[in-house]
């Protein structure tokens, strides 16, 4: 789960991770009133979406008075913000975040996430902040410094010391790294996050470490020892299907094809996916009803594939262990029925009674289209859904 930027702030003041003065906006007339309020010469106003790239789409704007934030606020909130991370449709901006302006001398990256391939928390440093980090990688690997933090030991003053020195950053800097770097493990580790990210940190004119910008990830499993974070979730921010699969605890992700896969098991629904396009279609989403699929589960399914409008066809592929493929068969005749599928629909079954499976959907005299293998499947799928 995302929280948004003034969400992060929220909680990095919590952990005393020096941030900008400011406040959310819904409205122009609220953020004139949180300038007025701040004070100075120099304010951010910044569209609050779940995306990146905010600066470079027009969601950033830098402003001098309340009367220029009551403009930039004005200009930004109702806008849809189209960035590399949105996508063409964009989001639409509902709040904004008004902040009091620092003086920049440099710009830094700063995160912890989680290193699958070390199976711990790693720290990522980098002098070249204000990038995409994946384009430091590229362009700038000598700025940028991994480290996986002991889990035993957390964040120690020598890992500050370590960065400041390798970096080439002002030695004065250790200690306040140290506060800043200790308070975001803490976060990251006490919140059961996934992601916490500054970018960029900066360093102002009076040499002071300030997180002008902050990301952070919530780990959807752990959100029910979390519930002060759960009620952070903002609805207008996720795609709408996947809520409603959140609620019956399904693993729905919305993607931009036309076929719909209503699949159990991750690794199997990735496979799916993968075999479609290998025959030249493209999957409207990942679905995994899980290993227990029941006739709930794949009613919830098809409604969630359906309700996407660009669905041409609907890929079936279930491997029966702990449930028997002959309950699946049924489930789906009976979902079916009741909701009167129109687009062609494919059906691939293995496992646990198969055979029965096989046998119960001959009979049921459901329109659709049985196949024994996954190449099959595809192939079949792809050849209906552009047809």
């Amino acid at each position: 789960m995302k929280l948004h930027e003034y969400q992060a702030k929220q909680l990095f003041r919590e952990y005393q991770i020096p941030v900008p003065d400011g406040q959310m906006a819904k409205s122009p007339e609220e953020a004139k009133d949180i300038a007025l309020r701040l004070g100075g010469d120099k304010f951010v106003v910044k569209a609050q979406i779940h995306a990146g790239g905010r600066g470079k789409a027009g969601g950033v704007k830098v402003v001098s008075d309340a009367g220029e934030v009551f403009k930039a606020a004005q200009s930004i909130i109702g806008m849809r913000l189209v960035s590399k991370q949105t996508g063409p449709e964009g989001r639409l901006v509902k709040k904004i975040l008004v902040e009091r302006g620092a003086d920049i001398k440099s710009e830094m990256y700063c995160a912890f996430l989680i290193d699958r391939s070390k199976e711990r928390v790693s720290l990522i440093f980098s002098t070249a902040g204000g990038m995409d980090i994946e384009e430091v990688a590229e362009k700038f690997p000598d700025r940028i410094k991994k480290i996986p933090v002991d889990p035993v030991n957390g964040i120690q003053p020598y890992i500050a010391r370590e960065l400041v020195f390798s970096l080439g950053l002002n030695p004065n800097l250790s200690s306040s790294l140290y506060n800043l770097l200790s308070g975001m493990y803490r976060l990251f580790t006490e919140k059961d996050l996934s992601l916490v990210e500054i970018n960029p940190l900066v360093l102002t004119a009076s040499d002071e470490l300030l997180a002008v910008d902050a990301k952070i990830n919530v780990e959807e499993n752990a959100l029910f020892r979390q519930k002060a974070l759960s009620e952070m979730r903002d609805p207008d921010e996720e795609d709408q299907r996947e809520r409603m699969a959140h609620q019956y605890n399904l693993n729905y992700i919305s993607l931009s094809g036309n076929i719909g896969c209503l699949v159990n098991g991750a690794g199997l629904a990735m496979a799916t996916m993968d075999i479609i396009k290998y025959y030249g279609g493209e999957p409207a989403n990942f679905l995994d009803v899980g290993g227990g699929a029941n006739k709930q589960a794949i009613t919830e399914g098809f409604k969630l594939i359906l309700s996407d409008t660009r669905v041409r066809g609907i890929l079936v592929n279930i491997f029966g262990g702990i449930v028997k493929c002959d309950v699946v068969a049924q489930s789906v005749i009976d979902a079916v029925r009741e909701m009167g599928i129109s687009v062609p629909l494919v059906v691939r079954l293995e496992g646990t009674n198969a055979e029965q499976a096989r046998e119960i959907i001959k009979s049921s005299g459901i329109k659709l289209h049985y196949c024994q293998s996954m190449a099959e499947a595809a192939e079949q799928i792809v050849r209906l859904a552009i047809q």
